[in-house]
C-alpha cells in the first residue's frame, strides 16, 4: 500500500505532534506519487538534483538530512534564544518534509534517464509543490516554506521557519555543486 511506503521513506513524519497536520503531509506525498512516473524506491536512488553532473547522493538521502539539519537548527536556536524566538516545529517540519513534494512532478523517465518534465520546465518545484499542499489543506505558513525554500523565495521575506529550511536545504546541496 502507498500510504506505508511513504511512511516508510519518510519517519520524520512521526515528529509532527498534530495528527491532522502529519495527515495532510502524507497525503501531499502519496498524491504525488501517484501522479509520478518516479515510485517510492526510484526516489531512494534517483539523484537529488539535476543540476549536479554525477550526483550520487539520492533525493531521499538528502531531503531526509535537510528536514533532520532544520530540526537541529531550530532545536539549537530554541535552546541558545529561548522565549525570543518562537519557531513552530510541526509547521517546520512539515515544510521541511514538502519542500521538494513538487519535483515528483518536475521529473519525468525519458528512456530510461532522469530528466526534466514538460511541466517542470514551465513551473518550478517550489511552485508545483505550494499547488500540491493547497490541494490537502495545509497551512499558509506550510505553503510559505515550500514556495520561499529555493532562490524563488530570495525576494521575499521569510518566516523564521522558511529561514532555517532554507538554509537547511542549500547547506545538503551546494556542497555537491563543485
Amino acid at each position: 500500500m502507498l500510504i506505508e511506503e511513504v511512511k516508510k521513506l519518510w519517519p520524520e513524519l512521526n515528529w509532527i505532534k498534530d495528527e491532522s497536520l502529519r495527515d495532510k503531509t502524507l497525503n501531499a506525498w502519496v498524491y504525488a506519487i501517484k501522479n509520478s512516473v518516479l515510485t517510492p524506491n526510484d526516489l531512494e536512488v534517483i539523484p537529488f538534483s539535476l543540476l549536479i553532473t554525477d550526483c550520487n547522493i539520492s533525493f531521499m538521502n538528502h531531503k531526509r538530512t535537510c528536514v533532520q539539519l532544520a530540526v537541529d537548527i531550530a532545536n539549537r536556536m530554541k535552546e541558545n534564544f529561548g522565549d525570543a524566538i518562537k519557531i513552530n516545529m510541526d509547521y517546520l517540519i512539515s515544510g521541511a518534509i514538502l519542500i521538494d513534494v513538487g519535483k515528483l512532478i518536475e521529473y519525468d523517465m525519458v528512456n530510461g534517464n532522469l530528466t526534466t518534465s514538460h511541466a517542470g520546465k514551465l513551473l518550478r518545484h517550489p511552485f508545483s509543490g505550494v499547488a500540491i499542499a493547497d490541494r490537502f489543506g495545509l497551512p499558509p505558513e506550510v505553503l510559505h516554506i515550500i514556495a520561499y525554500h529555493s532562490k524563488e523565495g530570495d525576494l521575499g521575506k521569510r518566516s523564521v521557519e522558511s529561514i532555517i529550511v532554507h538554509h537547511a536545504d542549500f547547506v545538503s546541496f551546494e556542497p555537491f555543486k563543485t
